[in-house]
């Protein structure tokens, strides 16, 4: 869920690449509303969007039964703050990370990671 169809574009590319069956939304609500109709096991979530921030977006995640397994990785630039990242994991993030210190390929080293957590590949 990227507001940014450039870094979307880059992301899903380099995650297709790695096997990922891939859905894009580019606000919250159209985020949350995906999330309902795809069931992924794993979101990569900004936080500053518009309709639906972030941070509700994992709320609500987080609230919603059949939602609350999926597993939400926060990628945003807005975590330079600690309270951004400390609030994004009270609420259930798997993990934040900030964009501009990530390369593409540790972010998918981090997503294989929760999925290696989770028992969803060896």
């Amino acid at each position: 869920v990227e507001d940014d169809p450039f870094l979307s574009d880059l992301v899903s590319q380099k995650l297709k690449k790695e096997g990922y069956e891939i859905y894009v939304a580019n606000n919250g609500a159209d985020g949350l509303k995906l999330a309902e109709e795809k069931m992924p096991n794993l979101i990569l979530l900004d936080l500053v969007m518009p309709v639906l921030g972030g941070f509700e977006v994992l709320k609500k995640i987080k609230e919603t039964p059949t939602l609350r397994d999926i597993s939400v990785i926060i990628f945003s630039n807005l975590g330079h703050k600690e309270y951004d990242i400390m609030e994004g994991k009270r609420l259930g993030a798997e993990d934040f990370l900030i964009k501009s210190q990530m390369t593409l390929k540790e972010v998918a080293e981090k997503i294989k990671a929760v999925f290696q957590k989770k028992g969803l590949i060896s």
